[in-house]
Order: C-alpha cells, then structure tokens, then sequence
C-alpha cells in the first residue's frame, strides 16, 4: 500500500532492549470530496509509522516533508488513562520517497546488502503535475 502526506513532527529514533532501533514518526494525508449536497469536504487522516530498516534515514524525516510512504497497515485500539478507548492506524514502512521542492525527490529503499550509511538515496525526476 503506498500513502501520501506530510511529516507532523520530526523523526525519532528508539533503540529497543535487544539494541535494535526503529524510527517512528507521524505522517497526516489529507482527502477531500463533495458530498450529497455538493459540499466539498476534508478529511485528515493520521498514521503512526515505524521504519525498522535503518536509523539514518531520522535526520531527513522532519516535521512538515512530504513523504510517500510503501508498506502496510496495521490497526491498533488501546484504553487511555481516563479509561476511554482509543484507536489509530499504523504503518509499517518498508520504503519511504522524500519530494523535496521542484520535481526533484528522492528515494530511501532497503537494500540486501548494508551499505556504509545503512540505506541508498537515489535522485529521480518525477513528472507529477503538482
């Protein structure tokens, strides 16, 4: 599943008690449409994202990057501390596109063999309309 949003906080990376690290960060995607009435509406719709492959890839994951995201989604529902339930959506990342100004992006992909800074950026040019 791909998705498309922007970063609504900066990247942070956790290093878990088998010294495993995972960056996390939030990503907002908005939608819109025109109801029955003709009114258009909008709609933000928030995801939790982990990234498990390196840890490097945090400094370029800053609040307010659009990013387009591959991987899956996951629900979670949990009880706050006021003992209200809660639910949210997860995505697991697998690859991430950073669209930087221009037509100018750039690509962070897993590879099968570790490089020395742990991921690849790659430049390509889009032809997107926006």
């Amino acid at each position: 599943m791909n998705i498309t949003g922007r970063l609504t906080r900066n990247a942070e990376v956790r290093t878990l008690s088998n010294e495993k690290q995972v960056v996390n960060f939030s990503v907002a995607v908005n939608d819109s449409y025109r109801n029955k009435q003709g009114e258009r509406v909008e709609q933000t719709t928030y995801f939790d994202c982990a990234y498990w492959i390196t840890a490097n890839v945090a400094r370029l994951l800053t609040k307010g990057t659009l990013v387009e995201l591959t991987g899956r989604v996951s629900p979670r529902a949990w009880v706050n501390k006021e003992g209200e339930a809660k639910a949210g959506l997860n995505f697991h990342t697998s690859q991430i596109k950073l669209h930087g100004g221009g037509n100018r992006a750039e690509t962070v992909q897993a590879t099968a063999q570790s490089e020395s800074n742990g991921f690849t950026t790659e430049g390509t040019e889009d032809d997107l309309p926006f």
